[in-house]
């Protein structure tokens, strides 16, 4: 199976994955972040490096979903999407000026015929945060050129989430609130997301044969 995991910066994506991982034996794909050249340089300037961030992410993630079609006998668990790559990110861009007309048009026309060529996940979970929580985990992990993140950025960010959750037709997708959670210290909040992922697909094969390995 293919189970993505969507929300903005901070919401928790990778921790929850790599919970997830251990918990059902899965394999997570994580987002392309560290080896990503263009990510420091677009918080200083994001008119300019904008366009060379946004085809960086989605040439990476294409990647990653031909490489997760093409091992269908394993469960991946991935951090981040494709869709939020154009529907979130790109289209705040846009919006916001920092992305002019003709690059995001041509970046438009890459993505959609991408699109043509994958398969949406199985199951997409996402993490619904508020500012305040989003800015504290930011804050919390320390990467140096998250910390001048504009709330203001994060905040129009999330109002696209929210529409694409709303408007989400490609599969199924749970939302998860995490403003109260804390799924890393407290083992009823995590079990309370595996229930939810329980209730919304059949792992029950899947588990028996983890179980007969063990």
């Amino acid at each position: 199976m293919h189970i993505a995991i969507t929300g903005n910066i901070g919401a928790g994506k990778t921790t929850l994955a790599e919970k997830l991982a251990e918990h059902y034996g899965w394999e997570v794909y994580y987002e392309a972040v560290d080896n990503n050249p263009y990510l420091a340089p677009f918080y200083d300037d994001m008119p300019k490096w904008s366009f060379h961030l946004q085809v960086f992410f989605l040439n990476s993630r294409f990647e990653q979903v031909l490489k997760i079609k093409s091992q269908e006998e394993k469960t991946i668990i991935q951090d981040r999407t494709i869709y939020e790559d154009a529907y979130i990110f790109a289209q705040n861009l846009y919006e916001s000026g920092h992305l002019n007309e003709t690059d995001f048009r041509t970046y438009e026309g890459l993505f959609n015929t991408i699109m043509r060529a994958i398969s949406p996940p199985d199951l997409m979970i996402y993490l619904k945060a508020d500012i305040p929580k989003l800015m504290n985990q930011i804050k919390k992990r320390g990467r140096d050129y998250e910390q001048s993140i504009d709330p203001n950025y994060l905040k129009s960010l999330n109002a696209l989430y929210e529409k694409f959750s709303n408007q989400y037709e490609h599969g199924k997708l749970i939302e998860i609130d995490v403003n109260d959670m804390d799924f890393v210290s407290n083992e009823e909040d995590f079990i309370a997301i595996t229930k939810a992922i329980e209730k919304n697909i059949n792992l029950g094969k899947q588990l028996k044969i983890k179980k007969e390995q063990e």
